[in-house]
C-alpha cells in the first residue's frame, strides 16, 4: 500500500513528496500523526484558555442575573470537561505510542 509514500520509485524514475522525508522529516505514519498531535493539542489549549474567559467575563458581567449566571457556569463545566479531555487525549497518545513502541516514554 504505496498510498500514502512519500517516495516511490517505478524503474528508474522516483517521485517525491511534497513532505519532508529523512532524519526530523515525515517518513511513516506515526511521523505524520505526531505532528497532527504536536499540532492540535496546543491550539486546543487556547480555545480552551479563551473559553475560560469568556465564561469568567460573562460570570463578572452577570450583575446577580440567574439566568446568565447559569449559562456563565456551564460555559466553566465545559471548559473543564474541554480540559480533562484534552489531557485525556494526550496521555492516551503518549500511552499508546510507548506501548507500541513509537515514542520515547510514557509521558
Amino acid at each position: 500500500m504505496t498510498y500514502l509514500a512519500q517516495h516511490i520509485c517505478i524503474g528508474t524514475q522516483c517521485i517525491d513528496g511534497p513532505l519532508p522525508t529523512g532524519a526530523g522529516g515525515i517518513n511513516t505514519l506515526s511521523d505524520m500523526v505526531n505532528r497532527i498531535v504536536q499540532f492540535l493539542i496546543p491550539l486546543a489549549a487556547v480555545v480552551l484558555l479563551l473559553v475560560f474567559i469568556l465564561a469568567g467575563y460573562n460570570y463578572m458581567t452577570s450583575q446577580g442575573n440567574p439566568e446568565k449566571v447559569k449559562s456563565a457556569q456551564a460555559k466553566l463545566t465545559t471548559g473543564l470537561i474541554g480540559f480533562f479531555l484534552l489531557m485525556l487525549a494526550y496521555v492516551l497518545v503518549k500511552v499508546l505510542s510507548f506501548i507500541f513502541g513509537l515514542g520515547g516514554g510514557i509521558i
